[in-house]
């Protein structure tokens, strides 16, 4: 709240001396016969006031939204649209005449910079959350199969906040701790409060239902102490996105709705629309440091200063992806020799080497920042490629996938992507898959932006990059 005060001040107040200047000046209220004068201080105290009111109406700094996914900078920017509706309406009923840079400039630095105070503040949570710290302290209910894999997903994001410190398993023997994790099972449901004692516990998290009758969820959920203890139930629903998700109450039911995923019509048209421009800006942009590094490859090993590589694309079509040259010449011969060797990266599928002695010691440099994929950009621009998406995929990876796998093709592959930002080479296959494929499940134009903001930290941090 107060970080968000003081930008808010820094930039209001900002704004208005950078458009009045330091002298007071007035705005006229009211119809030509009575206009009366009122100083753009008191405005701009009115607007920030305001502001932080909607934030907090909004539920911007909910623990509910803080830490992980869209939906905190979604109500922020909420909170702002409605606010600048607001203020429009008054201006227009008030007869206020507005400086309009006053308010067009004020509004959307505002957004931006509040959007930019909450990351750093989700990246120090984020940190604090990995130690355990501000953390809901998790005491699952469920069979041992279904909290184990909760547990196990839980445990990926740390980010959310969730930490799970022992589970109720129904009809368990003995107390030994869930498969692959240390967590101590403490028997059946009715053990649930002195559980969550023992484990100091604050949250209850109910695995699998099927394994609970409806009164013993009733009675499970009335044994918490309001206020002090929550009750969570998780369906049975894994990798689903939350703007696919609704919830309806029918008759005391809590019916989940979730919304099959389309890839046509005005989605498929958006995403194409801002691959288009986002690819046009970036050749623009870039296009003194692509013709750099084309020279500098030219000039460093003889060869051609592209690499073009026949991938698959969506719906299985093939394409031919181009990149920077970072191998000798003839690198596509010595692949065979290679796979015997100890790799130390890479996985069952995806053929990758720490130290592949095909790489040149400019290709190294292009590949730890992720610049050989530069020229990918005009596979976007044609159309055979998207900013973010899968990973495109070789036709030899591809006899080697199982049937669902497939479903990675109902989308363009993608400069980068979630497995990109999430770990790149140091991914097993499996969670390549999963992020690949719950990436096609859940794209959105909001998602692609934000997986294109991570990316620049995943390049600078140059992990897993070889």
């Amino acid at each position: 709240m107060i970080t968000d005060l003081l930008v808010l001040i820094w930039v209001v107040f900002g704004v208005q001396i950078a458009w009045f200047g330091m002298s007071a000046a007035n705005v006229g209220v009211g119809s030509n016969r009575t206009v009366v004068a009122v100083s753009y201080t008191l405005i701009s105290v009115s607007i920030i006031l305001s502001w932080m009111l909607m934030l907090g109406i909004f539920g911007t700094r909910g623990y509910r939204v803080l830490g992980t996914g869209p939906q905190e900078y979604r109500q922020v920017a909420d909170a702002t649209v409605r606010l600048f509706g607001l203020v429009a309406i008054v201006a227009f009923l008030l007869k206020i005449d507005f400086a309009r840079g006053y308010i067009l400039i004020a509004f959307p630095l505002g957004l931006a910079v509040l959007v930019f105070s909450r990351w750093i503040w989700r990246i120090w949570l984020g940190a604090k959350r990995a130690d355990g710290q501000y953390c809901s302290r998790v005491l699952l209910v469920g069979s041992r199969v279904s909290t184990a894999h909760l547990a196990g997903e839980l445990a990926r994001n740390p980010a959310a906040g969730y930490l799970v410190v022992g589970a109720c398993v129904p009809n368990s023997v003995g107390t030994d701790p869930l498969p692959g994790l240390d967590i101590p099972v403490f028997g059946d449901v009715d053990n649930v409060q002195e559980a969550m004692t023992a484990v100091g516990a604050d949250t209850v998290v109910v695995a699998s239902s099927g394994e609970l009758s409806p009164q013993q969820m009733r009675e499970l959920s009335w044994r918490l102490e309001p206020g002090r203890q929550h009750l969570v139930v998780a369906p049975s629903l894994t990798d689903i996105g939350g703007p696919r998700i609704h919830t309806r109450p029918v008759a005391g039911l809590p019916l989940i709705h979730v919304e099959v995923p389309r890839y046509e019509g005005r989605r498929q048209f958006a995403k194409r629309a801002f691959d288009l421009v986002g690819s046009a800006l970036f050749i623009l942009v870039l296009s003194p440091v692509l013709a750099a590094i084309a020279i500098a490859v030219k000039l460093t090993t003889p060869g051609p200063i592209l690499f073009q590589q026949e991938r698959v694309g969506i719906n299985g079509d093939k394409f031919r992806m181009i990149k920077f040259r970072s191998m000798v010449t003839g690198a596509e011969n010595q692949l065979a020799a290679l796979h015997g060797m100890d790799r130390n990266a890479g996985n069952s599928v995806m053929f990758k080497m720490r130290n592949d002695p095909r790489i040149t010691p400019l290709g190294g440099f292009l590949r730890r920042f992720s610049l050989d994929e530069l020229p990918q950009l005009f596979n976007v621009f044609a159309g055979t490629m998207s900013l973010v998406g899968p990973r495109p995929s070789l036709s030899t990876e591809v006899d080697e996938y199982e049937t669902y796998v497939h479903r990675r093709f109902l989308v363009k592959p993608g400069i980068t992507g979630l497995w990109q930002v999430s770990g790149r080479s140091n991914l097993s296959w499996a969670d390549s898959v999963r992020l690949d494929l719950f990436y096609v499940e859940n794209w959105s134009i909001t998602g692609d932006i934000s997986i294109l903001w991570r990316t620049t930290r995943a390049v600078l941090a140059r992990d897993g990059a070889y």
